[in-house]
């Protein structure tokens, strides 16, 4: 009896053991292109946020110049988008509130360059990132 239950048992077997084989292949294949996928994805997101941050205290820094009340709104405006931009949680992916801020910093800066009559247009291209104007 023993040497037919190995005959029959074969294709179960094999199939355990193929199932086996298979979820430790793709769960390394899968580990490993989650981490390529967050770092371009979190490449992304920091390099809109650095230009978001330059643009911003380029502007702060021309603006304070000038001391009427327009611009007094205006450095405001800025003001409130640098600290926005400096309390963005960098180091944390697992922020749960981390689009609703990235998402919030995006509507923030549109402000601003609506008050400094800028057309906003910030594009993320596979040769490079700029700004429009």
């Amino acid at each position: 009896a023993d040497l037919f239950d190995g005959i029959v048992m074969a294709e179960q077997r094999f199939h355990g053991e193929g199932y086996q084989q298979g979820l430790a292949e793709g769960s390394h294949a899968g580990m490993a292109e989650g981490r390529r996928y967050g770092a371009l994805h979190g490449a992304r997101i920091s390099s809109e946020i650095g230009c978001y941050l330059g643009f911003a205290l380029t502007w702060h820094c021309l603006l304070q110049k000038c001391t009427d009340e327009k611009n007094s709104k205006k450095i405001k405006a800025l003001d409130s988008l640098i600290g926005m931009i400096q309390k963005f949680p960098y180091e944390d992916p697992t922020y749960d509130k981390l689009q609703e801020d990235l998402e919030k910093i995006r509507g923030k800066w549109k402000q601003v360059c609506s008050m400094l009559n800028i057309q906003a247009d910030f594009r993320m291209g596979t040769e490079r990132s700029a700004l429009t104007f």
